[in-house]
C-alpha cells in the first residue's frame, strides 16, 4: 500500500484543526488539559475517549493489566452482536458500515448490562470510546454511570487516517496488527482481514463524526477532563496516563 493511499488534503481537515484549536482553551503551560480529581477511596472509574485509531485500544490493555479495571468496549459490545446475528446487532452494523454512531437506545443497554457486573463494582472499570455524544452522555448518567476521569487522547487528523487505513486483524487471535507501524507475522500476515470501516472514505466520515460530537462530550465532563497527546510512543502516553490515575 502506497503513502498516496493515507494522504489526506488540507482543506478536508481545516475544521479538524479550528476544533483542536477550541479544544486548547483552558490549556496549561504543557499543552494539555489536566484535571486533579479527588477521588474517595474505592473502585475507580474512568472513561478513555478520542478519535478511531487514537490508541485507546492499546492503552486500555496497560491500563487493565497494571489496574486491573474491568474493561468495556462498546465497540467490542457492538462487533460482538454483528457478529452473532442479533436483532441489535443487525441494526447496529448499518450504521458502523457507513461510519456513523450507532443510536443511543442499541448501545446503552449493553453497556448498563456490561457494568451491572460484581468485578466492574468491586475492581472499578474503564469505559473504552463510549460515550460518543452528548446524548449518550445523558443516557449513560440517567443509569448512574459517571465517571471519575476522562482521558482524552489527541491525535492528528492524518495521522488517524493513516492508522485506520492500515489497521488489520487476525482473526484467529484477535491481535490487531498494521501494514506499517507493526506489521503481522509472515505467518499470519496471509489470514489477517481488514474491518468494512477501515477504509479511508470510512475513516474520514468517522472522524467527521467524532469531531462533531466530541466537545458536547467533554461539556459534560467539565473539570474530570485529561487530555493527551496521543501522537507519541504508547510507553509514553502510558506514563503519562498513569500520572493521571495515580493522582486520583
Amino acid at each position: 500500500m502506497s503513502a498516496a493511499a493515507f494522504t489526506v488534503s488540507a482543506s478536508q481537515f481545516t475544521g479538524a484543526k479550528q476544533r483542536r484549536a477550541l479544544n486548547a482553551r483552558a490549556v496549561t503551560a504543557s499543552s494539555s488539559r489536566r484535571a486533579v480529581v479527588a477521588v474517595a477511596a474505592g473502585p475507580k472509574k474512568i472513561v478513555i475517549a478520542g478519535a478511531p485509531a487514537s490508541g485507546k485500544g492499546t492503552q486500555c490493555e496497560l491500563i487493565v493489566d497494571k489496574y486491573g479495571l474491568e474493561h468495556i468496549s462498546a465497540g467490542d459490545l457492538l462487533r460482538a452482536a454483528v457478529a452473532a446475528g442479533t436483532d441489535l446487532g443487525v441494526r447496529a452494523k448499518e450504521f458502523m458500515d457507513r461510519g456513523d454512531l450507532v443510536p443511543d437506545e442499541v448501545v446503552v443497554g449493553m453497556v448498563v448490562e456490561a457494568l451491572d457486573t460484581d468485578k466492574a463494582k468491586s475492581a472499578g472499570w474503564l469505559l473504552d470510546g463510549y460515550p460518543r455524544s452528548a446524548s449518550q452522555a445523558d443516557a449513560i448518567t440517567k443509569e448512574g454511570i459517571i465517571p471519575d476521569s476522562v482521558i482524552l487522547l489527541d491525535v492528528p487528523d492524518d495521522i488517524l487516517v493513516e492508522r485506520v487505513v492500515g489497521r488489520r486483524m487476525d482473526p484467529e487471535t484477535g491481535k490487531i496488527y498494521h501494514l506499517k507501524f507493526n506489521p503481522p507475522p509472515a505467518d499470519v500476515a496471509a489470514r489477517c482481514t481488514q474491518r468494512s470501516d477501515d477504509t479511508e472514505e470510512k475513516a474520514m466520515n468517522r472522524l467527521k463524526v467524532h469531531h462533531s460530537n466530541v466537545e458536547a462530550v467533554v461539556g459534560k465532563y467539565e473539570g474530570k477532563i485529561n487530555e493527551i497527546d496521543g501522537n507519541r510512543s504508547k510507553a509514553d502516553v502510558f506514563a503519562d496516563i498513569c500520572g493521571v490515575i495515580d493522582e486520583m
